[in-house]
């Protein structure tokens, strides 16, 4: 985030405290950071309740308290100092006493006549910088994010620079409301999460299943001419593998609680790495089987906390379009290549043409979270870097956010609304094969280790499918359109001729539905569009005299096209969905 408008926004979650103390005096503040899109501050009301039409005179208060904040005033102070400033507020002694353990200096930021703890990061003249904000939201929210503590309101709000600006956000969530996937996903039949079932576990239903097929039939035709063999593995392996590979240790609290077997320890699987490597390693492999491209879309399940949980963004089984490739380090840059290569199809596919990549790069002084060999690290970065500029990639450095076992690619896309998402990832894995003693035979009769390119083509399709439903807002183009026409009799009359034609666009695989209820073609035409299919075919007396297998053609935009022979329109059809519009 830009450090300008990370420090006007952290200074409006002062002003939001200032202002919620004013009316909720025993309120006790906790952590107010600015985050991605604006701000939020955590805050425990006690007995007394906060809602969302509150907002209106909180705002007012922030205008009001705001006139007189000339600047932010930053004062050192000792631990007992601290401890009495904010007595009576066991959050405030909590984050002092973590202070104190680091031996990190005590600071408190004062405007006005309020202060709070803070480490800084304001603007130098509040009360001309803060005033354009708006009160989003509130949602609860366990302290530091452990549900054995107490659930706090976290009130979210944003703040800009100017009031265009401010403006222009506003229209925006205003538009992404109408979009939400979850919203989106209801009205179309698209998927459904059932209490019955369990939260997070998505059930994905006909309509969205084509959806879902569609994009995994162009994955493996992509596969197919790259050169990739598609595999099939079980949903859950024995817990000592993961020790293994090292992932019991970094993704522990991801990972469902272990069941027993015959005696042995088992998982549900958190992600597919080990069972590609067994299937490698089952038979001795030479120099001439690598690159060895293995891809399979594999369930996997991770445990997300419930306040965690979106719809289809984040789920607890996901299904990742995943391949690891097996190869030399001669391989590497070619590998990445190909893989690039597959990533800005699909994007072209998906309409997603604005992106850019994040180098996700160790942390040197993180020797928890990463396998400790710096000279590999520093090596696999720089042969990343050099990928990403010889293949032309617009990217971002991101230090402390490589995986525990190498550098990656995260490619991030922006909606039709410019929102960014994370999607597909490359992760490059110079441990693996040493840590799991994989091997192959060079040209000399040697053994030597293969490394690992992880591909996450589209990241999950979960996630996948909600991006597509806001980015076209459930309008998707013909080729992902689980209906793609619909065919509107305009009475009983026609109803003969109807099913010919929907019989001859069912022979060319296009995928057609039948109205034949007993309602006006207007009722039905609104119908067609609610559902935002591409196209309706109208059918009646006009039609008819025309010939038996003319109809005149209606867009969900509302557009006329006319009339037309149906295997005519049924070229129009195959060239769209061929060209992925």
């Amino acid at each position: 985030m830009n450090s300008n408008l990370d420090n006007l926004r952290h200074s409006c979650a002062h002003l939001l405290a200032a202002a919620v103390l004013q009316y909720y005096p025993k309120a006790k503040l906790t952590l107010g950071p600015s985050i991605e899109n604006g701000f939020y501050y955590d805050v425990d009301f006690g007995t007394d309740k906060f809602t969302e039409s509150d907002f209106s005179k909180v705002e007012q208060k922030m205008h009001e308290l705001v006139k007189k904040w000339e600047k932010f005033e930053k004062t050192e102070v000792d631990e007992n100092e601290a401890i009495k400033l904010f007595k009576d507020n066991q959050y405030k002694e909590e984050l002092i006493n973590g202070i104190v353990v680091k031996k990190e200096k005590i600071t408190v930021y004062k405007s006005g006549e309020f202060s709070d703890l803070c480490r800084g990061g304001h603007v130098e003249n509040p009360k001309d910088q803060l005033k354009h904000f708006k009160l989003l939201s509130i949602a609860g929210a366990y302290w530091r994010g452990d549900e054995k503590n107490k659930m706090l309101t976290r009130i979210y709000g944003t703040c800009f620079p100017t009031k265009e600006e401010l403006d222009n956000y506003l229209k925006m969530l205003e538009e992404a409301k109408k979009r939400d996937h979850r919203k989106l996903g209801k009205e179309l039949d698209l998927f459904v999460i059932s209490e019955n079932i369990g939260k997070g576990l998505p059930l994905i239903t006909p309509k969205g299943n084509i959806i879902r097929k569609q994009i995994l039939d162009y994955e493996y035709e992509l596969e197919r001419r790259a050169g990739f063999q598609q595999v099939f593995t079980p949903h859950i392996a024995r817990s000592e593998m993961y020790k293994k590979t090292g992932h019991w240790q970094h993704y522990r609290d991801v990972m469902y609680a272990p069941f027993g077997i015959d005696g042995e320890e088992y998982v549900l699987k958190p992600m597919n790495c080990p069972h590609h490597y067994m299937i490698y390693t089952s038979r001795p492999r030479s120099y001439k089987d690598l690159p060895m491209r293995l891809s399979e879309p594999g369930t996997c399940y991770r445990f997300e906390k419930t306040g965690e949980l979106a719809g289809l963004l984040r789920v607890r089984a996901l299904s990742i379009d995943d391949s690891h490739i097996l190869m030399r380090e001669s391989q590497i840059e070619s590998e990445f290549k190909t893989c690039i290569e597959m990533v800005r199809k699909m994007f072209k596919a998906f309409g997603l043409n604005n992106f850019y990549v994040r180098l996700s790069l160790a942390d040197p002084s993180d020797a928890v979270k990463y396998i400790a060999d710096e000279e590999t690290w520093k090596k696999a970065g720089e042969k990343l870097e050099k990928i990403v500029k010889d293949n032309k990639l617009e990217y971002k450095i991101g230090r402390g956010e490589a995986s525990f076992y190498g550098p990656k690619l995260d490619f991030i896309v922006k909606d039709s609304l410019n929102r960014e998402w994370q999607m597909s990832t490359l992760q490059l894995d110079l441990f693996m094969g040493k840590k799991l003693n994989l091997s192959y035979i060079n040209e000399e009769g040697k053994e030597e280790h293969p490394v690992v390119l992880h591909r996450g083509l589209t990241g999950s399709l979960e996630r996948t499918m909600a991006i597509l439903i806001e980015h076209f807002a459930g309008a998707f183009p013909l080729w992902l359109a689980p209906v793609q026409v619909v065919i509107l009799p305009i009475s009983e009359k026609f109803l003969e001729p109807a099913i010919k034609v929907k019989d001859e666009l069912f022979k060319h695989n296009i995928r057609v539905e039948l109205n034949d209820e007993n309602k006006s073609l207007g009722g039905k035409i609104r119908q067609s569009t609610l559902q935002k299919i591409p196209f309706m075919i109208i059918i009646g007396e006009k039609e008819l005299e025309k010939g038996e297998l003319f109809v005149t053609i209606r867009t969900r935009e509302g557009k006329d096209l006319g009339m037309v022979e149906v295997n005519k329109f049924i070229k129009q059809l195959k060239f769209q969905i061929e060209n992925f519009s």
